[in-house]
């Protein structure tokens, strides 16, 4: 019975704490009621930062525990090789055949031509987010508490900026400053969505661990190098939001070793 009870404050504790994660994109959206004239090298070195938060979280929270899960050595490192792979061509596929547009780039892809423009950035948003609170639900399910924290933690930080990006994106669209920051914070409400889908997985098949671990940080790597690096490349700021991956890293690796 108290593994039981256990297993359920892990779950509930892993739901609410995706939920706030998700929240943290409507925390980082509010200084758009201050300011619209945050500058792209700012915006670059944060999201650069956002990027370091979640190479970190993905590599020492979800790739690490895969492979020892996996029972380590060759055998660990080979489910986490296809499970990686795996999460990237998921992403990849989700991201061809679904119409949207990319984070903070107003071109239409595909057949979009009847959505509005609101329902396309939607979309993008939703796309960009799920993978991180499915990462989040499988850092839960597989039982650490810690763990998954950290994830959530790393991912938290992660849409600060993010949350600020897209609000500040919609106010230069003509959006209303109140109605940019509803739907900054309403996309990362799809993270415990994900979060959800990762706490069933896991439980349901407690021996595909490593690999759903695996595919989750193959989706998070993907995010990473398909829609946030390349946004910080754009303005001329690509060494400034360097630095900013870089700091990201350590802080967030720092913070995985010494609270995990």
């Amino acid at each position: 019975m108290a593994n039981i009870i256990n297993s359920e404050n892990v779950i509930l504790v892993g739901i609410i704490t995706s939920i706030i994660a998700g929240f943290s994109t409507g925390i980082g959206a509010l200084p758009i009621f201050f300011t619209k004239n945050v500058s792209n090298k700012a915006l670059d070195v944060m999201l650069g930062f956002a990027a370091g938060v979640m190479l970190a979280a993905t590599s020492f929270s979800l790739v690490i525990p895969a492979i020892e899960a996996g029972g380590g050595g060759f055998k660990g490192a080979s489910i986490t090789l296809v499970g990686i792979l795996l999460g990237g061509i998921f992403l990849d596929f989700t991201d061809k055949h679904s119409p949207h547009m990319h984070l903070l780039d107003k071109r239409e892809e595909g057949n979009t031509a009847s959505l509005a423009k609101m329902w396309l950035f939607i979309i993008a948003i939703t796309i960009h987010n799920f993978p991180e609170g499915l990462a989040v639900g499988v850092g839960f399910g597989g039982g650490n508490v810690a763990n998954g924290l950290s994830i959530a933690l790393g991912i938290s930080l992660q849409n600060l900026p993010e949350g600020l990006a897209v609000a500040l994106a919609l106010v230069r669209e003509k959006y209303s400053t109140k109605k940019a920051f509803l739907i900054a914070m309403l996309t990362g409400l799809v993270e415990p969505i994900g979060s959800f889908i990762g706490l069933l997985l896991v439980n349901i098949a407690k021996p595909l661990l490593p690999l759903i671990l695996a595919f989750a940080a193959g989706a998070m790597l993907f995010v990473i190098s398909d829609e946030i690096i390349p946004e910080t490349h754009k303005n001329g700021y690509e060494r400034q939001a360097t630095y900013g991956i870089l700091i990201g890293f350590v802080i967030m690796m720092f913070l995985d070793v010494t609270l995990g």
